[in-house]
């Protein structure tokens, strides 16, 4: 016997078409649950546009709410590319893919040029990124590795660090320590 309910579910009805007040509750409702860009708040609403139509007077001006929820402070992009570009870093992410990550998110270039982790930064990072992930000095030393294997697992640490955003000589100054003081000390020598 077939569940009326359950058919029910299956046959649900199409989202209404948006109008004006429609559109500004679908954004007030995603900028109160995400921290999130003017870009991704954009590309949010035109996609719920592409997908739900569009039934009020003219067209909707997306751009327009953009910048009303910004003015009002509900979308701040500075603050959203310093809290995205800190995250990275602490999860051990260079500064190319900070940068990939904010354009992607529609963060415009002096912003993201201001996020861009200063020198001390990005070498803290890749530490982290060395520590999290067992690499150079922090890696769990082979007894019987043959020196072609210590090559080939040198190899893939050094494409894995640079995959993560950072530059070929932090990944080489990485893997070639050869004690986890010396790597500290050299992040740390950054800073002065």
């Amino acid at each position: 016997m077939v569940d009326a309910s359950a058919t029910r579910r299956r046959n649900r009805r199409s989202p209404k078409p948006l109008d004006r007040t429609r559109l500004n509750d679908l954004a007030l409702h995603y900028v109160a649950r995400f921290a999130t860009s003017t870009g991704k708040l954009r590309t949010y609403l035109q996609r719920k546009l592409r997908e739900r139509g569009w039934e009020g007077d003219g067209q909707p001006d997306i751009d327009a709410l953009v910048e009303r929820f910004a003015d009002k402070g509900y979308v701040d992009d500075e603050a959203y590319a310093r809290s995205k570009a800190n995250g990275l870093l602490a999860r051990g992410y260079g500064a190319r893919r900070v940068e990939e990550t904010l354009r992607a998110a529609g963060i415009d270039e002096e912003v993201r040029g201001d996020a861009a982790p200063e020198e001390a930064e990005a070498r803290q990072a890749a530490v982290a990124l060395a520590k999290r992930r067992r690499f150079g000095p922090f890696a769990r030393p082979g007894s019987d590795e043959t020196v072609e294997e210590a090559h080939k697992r040198r190899e893939k640490q050094l494409a894995a660090i640079i995959r993560a955003g950072h530059g070929f000589d932090h990944a080489r100054r990485i893997v070639e320590a050869r004690t986890v003081e010396e790597l500290e000390e050299w992040a740390w020598d950054a800073q002065d």
